[in-house]
Order: structure tokens, then C-alpha cells, then sequence
């Protein structure tokens, strides 16, 4: 790779052990990759932030690093393992609560804005087209590739970490306009569809693309659905890019008989004890049309809705809190469906959710089972 004097300088410890530590991973990335160079972002997106998902060394090292170490660029960061505001009433092992707390403390520390949220691209004002970012969260980056006009490989918490630090990032991959072309397109032969059916999508597209794959026969794609299809695609394979439309190349179906096969992979349950939306993280126009479906029904068991604190004085101005809790609904800011410690194995059997992705680490990470159901599904079947 080539280095510009500056960065030499920085790699060789000039301007301290953390920068040096950070372009070391920088250029450890790029010579894995091909760079030929580093190229400012700037947005930095970090995961590594929820205590069950970096443990005792992550958090140990966070701490160190906050000590002197200050982020050069705008930096968020993913949900954290509860929201603060209702943390006692899960009754959450105590040392849990006091490792997630210095974890966000070190972030906080060194300059994160404290989002905690996997939906970045829809809570904060976007930059200009073509702008390089380096996002860790997998839908996060997919939807900035894809929808946002941004430029980012799918970053590793390191990888976010170090741009975060440094304000580069390896020149490779998915920021070379080369390289987002896809070569595979995958054609949806299933319809009508629903925030589910996209989810499976995603992450059939997932297990079968490179870097960048072509969807076509979309129709209708809203907000939800888009995020669905990059959560489940960011969850099954390395793939960071999506376009519409059919390409040049491989062609692939996606047709019943594939999605009644994902959906028999994840779906492990035909019921749930309680009901979570929100993975990613419901904005505020979900939590609107949430609102709307429910239409004086109320839930017939618990639902958990996980939310950024981003739309938390939105929520409350328009009334929406009152009428989710009146419907039995709880709103749960700052964490995610994913590795969240809220949901229990000991006291929780099986959930009903109609995330995809949830789907998944419900079940690898919290050993749950899971009933995957759309969101119609779940206002039909699951209200009253």
C-alpha cells in the first residue's frame, strides 16, 4: 500500500501507541484486500457495543482506550444491551448492567454520539452521494450502499473501530466503483409481498451473492421491506450491495419453493410466549403505521418494540407511547431484538417477531425459538 508521509509517520508510533495500533489494522485490512491506498470517511458506524456481543476482553480494552484515545470523525454506534430507563424491571444480572454501563462510558469518552441504534441511515442527516463512510453494522451498511447513495464495505468492529480513530479506511472492495457491479442477479418470483417475504429474500441473497447482487421483479418496495432485505441479507453472507433491476450474468430464482425453504430453516415454532418487533429498530414512521394497524386492538401477550431514543420526543409529542402501552405494547429504547439479554431462555420458550434477522440470533444466540410471522400476521393472529 502506499502511505502518505503523515500516515508512515502515524504507523511508525510518531503520534502514539493507539493511532499507530489503529493504522496497523487499517493497513492489515488493506493489504488483505488489495488496497492501494487509505481514503478519508466521514461517518464512522461501530458495533461492538452490546456486553454479550464483546464480553470481558472487549470491555476491558474499550476502557484502556478511552483513556487517551478521541475519535477524529463523526462516529455512532449499534444498541447497547437495554434501555437504562426500564433496565429494572428485568432483573438483569447486576454485573451484566455494570460492564454494558463502562462499555458506553468508553465510547461516550472518546467522542461517540451515544445513538445506540442499527437504523444510523435514518436517524441522522445523510451526507452528499458517493460519500465514503465505514459502517460495521451489517443492514446499516447494505442500506447505505444500496439506497443511500454512501460508499462502505462491511466493516468489522476493528475495521470501524480504527476508521473511527484515524478517519481512513482502505481503499478496496465495494468503494471502488468497479467493484459494485454485480454479477448475479436474483429474480423474486413470489407475490404478494410483505416485510417477511423480503427478509427471507435477503437472506437467500445472502447465502448465494459475492460482494453485490441485482434484485428484479420488486414491486412496491417500502421502507420496512428495504430494511428487511438488508437485515436479512447482512445476516447470511458477506454481500454488502444490492441493486433493482436485472444485470448481465447469473441468473437465479427465488421462487416458493426457496422461501418456504429459508422460512423452514428459521422459523422453529409455530407460537411464542411473547412478541418483539424491531431488528432493525422500528423509525418513526413504523412505529406511526403501527399505530394505525393496531386501531384500537390491544396485544394478547407481551410485545417488546425496540426503538432508537433518536424519536423518543416524537413518539411521546404524537401520543404513540400511550397507545402502544394502552394496546400492551413496551417501548424499549437504546437495544435491539439481536443478543439482547431481555429476552430470557429461562422464562422464554419461543417468540413471535417478523424479523428475519431476529429470527436468527434469537435462536443461535438467546436459544429461543422462533415463530416468523409478518407484521398482518401478527395484528390478526396476535391481537384482540
Amino acid at each position: 500500500m502506499e502511505l502518505t508521509r503523515e500516515e508512515e509517520s502515524t504507523l511508525d508510533g510518531k503520534h502514539g501507541e493507539t493511532l499507530a495500533l489503529a493504522y496497523r489494522i487499517l493497513v492489515a485490512i488493506g493489504e488483505a484486500t488489495d488496497a492501494d491506498k487509505l481514503v478519508p470517511v466521514e461517518w464512522a458506524h461501530l458495533s461492538g457495543v452490546n456486553y454479550n456481543t464483546i464480553g470481558d476482553a472487549g470491555e476491558e480494552f474499550l476502557s484502556r482506550l478511552s483513556k487517551d484515545a478521541k475519535f477524529k470523525i463523526k462516529t455512532t454506534v449499534n444498541p447497547m444491551g437495554f434501555d437504562s430507563d426500564s433496565v429494572s424491571k428485568f432483573h438483569l444480572d447486576e454485573e451484566f448492567v455494570a460492564k454494558q454501563q463502562s462499555i458506553k462510558k468508553s465510547y461516550v469518552k472518546m467522542g461517540a454520539i451515544p445513538s445506540f441504534s442499527c437504523i444510523p441511515y435514518e436517524i441522522f442527516e445523510l451526507p452528499k452521494n458517493g460519500t465514503q463512510v465505514s459502517f460495521a453494522e451489517s443492514n446499516a451498511a447494505i442500506y447505505a450502499n444500496s439506497v443511500s447513495a454512501l460508499k462502505t464495505n462491511k466493516e468489522s468492529a476493528f475495521s470501524a473501530l480504527a476508521s473511527a480513530l484515524t478517519g481512513k479506511s482502505p481503499y478496496s472492495d465495494l468503494r471502488e466503483e468497479e467493484n459494485r457491479k454485480p454479477n448475479l442477479t436474483i429474480r423474486m418470483k413470489t407475490e404478494p409481498a410483505d416485510e417477511l417475504t423480503y427478509g427471507l429474500l435477503g437472506y437467500f441473497a445472502g447465502k448465494q451473492a459475492g460482494s453485490s447482487v441485482a434484485i428484479s421483479g420488486t414491486k412496491g418496495l417500502d421502507r420496512r421491506s428495504c430494511k428487511s432485505l438488508c437485515a436479512g441479507m447482512g445476516t447470511s453472507g458477506s454481500c454488502g450491495m444490492f441493486t433493482l433491476g436485472e444485470e448481465e450474468g447469473e441468473k437465479m430464482d427465488f421462487d416458493y419453493k426457496e422461501m418456504a425453504r429459508v422460512k423452514d430453516e428459521l422459523n422453529t415454532s409455530e407460537s411464542g410466549d411473547i412478541i418483539t418487533l424491531g431488528s432493525p429498530q422500528l423509525g418513526l414512521e413504523e412505529i406511526s403505521d403501527l399505530v394505525a394497524k393496531l386501531k384500537g386492538r390491544s396485544f394478547r401477550k407481551q410485545c417488546m418494540i425496540f426503538c432508537p431514543r433518536a424519536i423518543q420526543g416524537q413518539i411521546r409529542n404524537l401520543g404513540y407511547d400511550k397507545e402502544l402501552a394502552r394496546a400492551g405494547g413496551e417501548i424499549l429504547y437504546d437495544c435491539c431484538t439481536c443478543l439482547t439479554p431481555l429476552v430470557d431462555k429461562e422464562n422464554i420458550d419461543a417468540v413471535v417477531t417478523n424479523s428475519v434477522k431476529g429470527a436468527y440470533y434469537l435462536k443461535a444466540s438467546n436459544d429461543v425459538d422462533v415463530s416468523l410471522k409478518s407484521l398482518h400476521q401478527i395484528i390478526e393472529e396476535e391481537t384482540k
